[in-house]
């Protein structure tokens, strides 16, 4: 009796560990909302909030009716009674999992912004959550094709790609799909005039800091709860995100020159990227990771910018997409016992998911949205990108009560 009671005891907490996760994850959200709501101008606000929250209910059903179970081979179309069996655990991960489904269009929606439609990018997102997503989940995390993909993997190169929270399954994914979007959609009205770079003001420095440390907090969830059992909880893992986040935004700070843009997304950047590594490099690792995804940011960003002309309204490539992609090989490099880590992790194994990432996400992007530009037409008329996003999408300002100004 005893016995069992501590066997249901440990259940209801693993339920509670991983529902607090998700918790933390969606919130989460109200820091992607926020972080772009401060970086767009003023006429696209509205847009930026709407389209996050949205995104969410989008994925819940897509994730819930067709993304978990392609990935894990779970379908939840029964009855109450069979959901309930474990005390609905797999209901929780379901929730806590799509919380990282969800961050796909979060992500997107920073590069896109100021100029797309609305249908067409939530039906992107549909489409995200739903088979884009959980088909490279799927083989790096999920019960469907993980088992047999890693093996290979393993086979191969001494140990199976190392992912713990995601850097190139969420982040790396995100940001490497954003590019198609971006580039299919082209530069906002007037930021490149005569082929000269014309940078557009933010609008809200105190948004995008409060975006920054929803963010951060989250973000803690988003690690340490990815160990998906209370047994497996890792402080470790905890202390590698605290350091990873102190090495972005120093990093930030020095690199950027003080710029808060850069202070605030270079703790963003030292959270991508620890994000694979967060439970075998040693702390000292994390802040150096950090410190390098803070630069890897600036200088990606500036090159992105002014070099490329890419108009990525808040730096989704480099942030998300170079970083995840940093965060990954960095786990192989210093997961390794010689340098402090805790072993059993192969360099070899980490670029070949880097590059795996970097292709499925590139293919996945153009496909889905040179398709929807076809059928629906991503981008707002002239008309309605000088107007702005909130009044032309949602007929609405952010501030109804002044005298809205362009």
């Amino acid at each position: 009796m005893i016995e069992d009671g501590i066997k249901q005891l440990v259940q209801s907490l693993n339920v509670l560990y991983l529902l607090a996760g998700a918790v933390m994850i969606l919130a989460m959200h109200a820091g992607f909302a926020f972080l772009e709501a401060g970086t767009v101008r003023v006429k696209n606000q509205v847009n930026a909030l709407v389209k996050i929250i949205v995104d969410v209910s989008v994925a819940t059903l897509a994730y819930y009716f067709i993304g978990y179970p392609l990935a894990h081979k779970v379908c939840f179309v029964r009855s109450a009674t069979s959901l309930m069996a474990d005390q609905g655990f797999e209901l929780v991960r379901f929730f806590f999992l799509l919380m990282f489904a969800a961050c796909i269009s979060a992500i997107v929606s920073g590069g896109v912004a100021e100029r797309m439609k609305f249908k067409p990018y939530i039906t992107a997102g549909f489409f995200l959550a739903g088979v884009v997503y959980p088909i490279f989940e799927a083989l790096i995390w999920g019960e469907r094709w993980s088992p047999a993909f890693q093996g290979f993997v393993e086979h191969l190169f001494g140990a199976p790609i190392h992912d713990f929270a995601g850097s190139m399954v969420v982040h790396a994914l995100g940001g490497w799909i954003a590019l198609p979007a971006i580039l299919i959609l082209g530069p906002r009205m007037g930021r490149y005039v005569n082929g000269k770079s014309k940078p557009i003001p933010i609008s809200n420095i105190p948004y995008l800091a409060l975006g920054s440390w929803i963010l951060i907090l989250g973000w803690f969830g988003f690690n340490v709860m990815s160990s998906q059992s209370i047994e497996t909880i890792s402080g470790l893992v905890a202390v590698n995100s605290l350091m990873a986040t102190a090495g972005g935004i120093i990093g930030g700070t020095l690199f950027g020159k003080n710029d808060p843009g850069f202070v605030h997304n270079g703790a963003l950047a030292g959270l991508v990227a620890i994000c694979a590594g967060s439970d075998i490099v040693n702390p000292i690792a994390a802040f150096v990771i950090g410190f390098v995804a803070a630069w890897i940011f600036v200088k990606a960003f500036v090159w992105e910018q002014e070099k490329l002309k890419i108009d990525d309204v808040l730096g989704v490539w480099p942030l998300h997409g170079i970083n995840g992609i940093w965060g990954g090989i960095a786990a192989g490099i210093f997961g390794q016992k010689v340098l402090g880590g805790l072993g059993g992790v192969s360099i070899l194994s980490q670029i070949f998911g880097a590059v795996l990432t970097i292709i499925y996400a590139l293919v996945a992007g153009y496909v889905l949205y040179g398709i929807l530009d076809k059928v629906m037409g991503l981008r707002l008329t002239e008309e309605e990108e000088f107007n702005g996003s909130d009044l032309s999408i949602h007929h609405i300002t952010a501030y109804p009560e002044e005298k809205f100004k362009v």
